[in-house]
């Protein structure tokens, strides 16, 4: 077998755009979501408002995907996602004339709520067709060998802008305030526009342009339910990020629990994303293919493993290890996953996978958000947190006992075939 080069979709101009684009975007994505956390629990004080925010973000999302998937396969993507990322935009400068202090000193509480909840429902829309767009638009710009070695990148990137975007959030919420932390989110989105528009427009590679939309979902939710790998991996994934959201309750940890302040909910919020970061790093130089299943049951058992000892800790650098090495462990799982799709998903139906995948695991992420909010109010902040972990535990088991095939699991034959056809 040839020698693996871990930087050969680097090589191409247009996935280092692409990369780009894909960092400020998500930089900006996750600072605003932990901003929004951070302002909803000051003027509330109440965990089930943090659920609420999943739940604004969930319900278009779900409600959505399906149709932007279809949108997707019948579209060219370049212009698509510039679209949608213009909408992004907006959401964003939306959410800084909200957050004007004499403007927050003059609304009452429940206004300024109402409308940061309705800008995160209309953020929900814009984020379901996200997800589809950049998944198919990365399948145009690499060949299909370098599959895995883009998804890797890709991932790691988003990782790399989900651990400075919090943190990031967290220290300039201290030092600038909540205002004017959501005036540099709006710049990032202007960036990440600046750089997708030096990506070139694609070919549309769907043979059925026209299709009727309920004939065109009904094919993409078929595949996926048809295809016992692909449904396996993000059932599996959908359930540990569901019982396993702990990061909601983060700002209840540094308030009220660890009492670290702004800075360190920072820190609290970006361990996860440092650990994924290094693996994902790690992951382009060594494969993940070999025994793959074996190696997603093994990484979401250690998730669920570090959720619980997170929820049980008292103690601030105890946690962020313990939240470290649940992005480590995330980190294998994302990569994995990542390679999974785009290896078993044809280029005609690229956006609506990744939109039915997007309901099992990208809303799941809110989906667990509100699931935690619910159970810290009903059972209390640390019991839900340990209960979380549990469950996800328990899923892997479960899925280890039903689908003794997914155990099998074995990527090295998909990838010496795609070099035989390249």
């Amino acid at each position: 077998m040839t020698k693996k080069d871990p930087y050969a979709a680097l090589r191409f101009k247009e996935f280092r755009f692409f990369l780009a684009m894909r960092f400020a975007l998500v930089f900006a994505w996750s600072m605003q979501f932990v901003i929004i956390e951070w302002e909803v629990y000051s003027l509330t004080k109440n965990p089930l408002s943090l659920g609420i925010i999943g739940l604004m973000e969930i319900i278009p999302a779900v409600a959505m995907s399906l149709f932007a998937g279809h949108i997707v396969d019948q579209n060219e993507k370049k212009g698509l996602l510039l679209k949608i990322m213009l909408g992004f935009s907006v959401i964003s400068l939306g959410l800084f004339l909200i957050t004007v202090p004499s403007l927050v000193a003059s609304l009452s509480k429940n206004t300024i709520l109402f409308t940061i909840y309705g800008l995160v429902f209309l953020g929900g829309i814009v984020r379901s067709f996200i997800s589809p767009t950049v998944f198919s638009l990365l399948a145009l710009i690499v060949p299909k060998k370098d599959y895995p070695n883009a998804a890797t990148w890709s991932s790691s990137t988003w990782q790399l802008a989900s651990m400075f975007g919090p943190a990031s959030a967290g220290f300039l919420i201290s030092w600038i305030g909540v205002h004017w932390s959501m005036c540099f989110v709006f710049a990032c989105t202007l960036i990440a526009l600046l750089w997708l528009i030096k990506i070139e427009k694609k070919p549309i590679l769907n043979p059925k342009i026209g299709e009727p939309i309920m004939q065109s979902l009904k094919e993409g939710v078929k595949f996926v339910f048809n295809n016992k790998t692909i449904l396996g991996a993000i059932s599996l994934d959908m359930f540990a990020v569901l019982f396993g959201g702990a990061v909601a309750l983060l700002p209840i940890f540094a308030q009220d629990i660890l009492k670290v302040g702004s800075e360190g909910f920072g820190i609290l919020r970006a361990a996860p994303a440092v650990g994924s970061i290094i693996t994902m790093l790690a992951a382009a130089h060594i494969s993940l293919t070999r025994n793959a299943g074996k190696k997603l049951l093994i990484a979401i058992f250690i998730f669920g493993a570090c959720i619980i000892v997170f929820g049980l800790s008292t103690i601030f650098w105890v946690s962020v290890v313990a939240l470290f090495l649940s992005g480590v462990a995330d980190g294998v799982s994302v990569v994995i996953r990542s390679t999974i799709l785009q290896l078993h998903t044809p280029d005609n139906m690229r956006g609506r996978v990744s939109s039915v995948n997007s309901i099992f695991v990208g809303s799941s992420n809110e989906l667990g958000a509100f699931e935690s909010g619910l159970t810290a109010k009903l059972m209390g902040v640390v019991p839900a947190v340990v209960f979380g972990g549990c469950m996800t535990i328990a899923t892997v088991f479960g899925t280890a006992i039903v689908s003794p095939s997914f155990r099998q699991l074995d990527l090295e034959k998909d990838l010496e075939e795609l070099s035989k056809e390249d």
